[in-house]
């Protein structure tokens, strides 16, 4: 069961997103391109989700995790087009799409309800 709170089920998704990133950048051409724009979106979840945290106003938090939902929404286009494409085995693909796409849910309802109680 991932964890619950928000920054560190990021920093967990994080981690594993470096480690598919690191065996993508030893092939050339297509997998080393991908594995870069993955790498960037997929950790900066988790640097926004940790930054909104300490956000300095409710616009600052909302503004940090509403870019985390972008880097999410960005980090399962990645995803997708890497299990379209069959660069990587799918059973690893399909993990780390369905935790992009929870994290989505879960920063799309921060956002939201900050919002709300602005």
């Amino acid at each position: 069961m991932p964890p619950y709170d928000i920054t560190e089920r990021t920093f967990e998704f994080a981690v594993q997103i470096v480690g598919l990133c690191v065996r993508l950048g030893e092939r050339p051409g297509a997998p080393r391109r991908i594995s870069d724009q993955l790498l960037k979106a997929g950790t900066s979840i988790g640097a926004n989700a940790e930054e909104g945290q300490a956000g300095q106003s409710r616009a600052d938090f909302i503004s940090k995790n509403a870019i985390a939902l972008k880097e999410a929404r960005e980090t399962a286009y990645w995803l997708r087009l890497l299990k379209r494409t069959l660069l990587v085995g799918s059973s690893e693909v399909e993990t780390l799409l369905a935790e992009a796409e929870e994290l989505k849910r879960i920063l799309g309802a921060i956002v939201c309800r900050a919002k709300e109680n602005a």
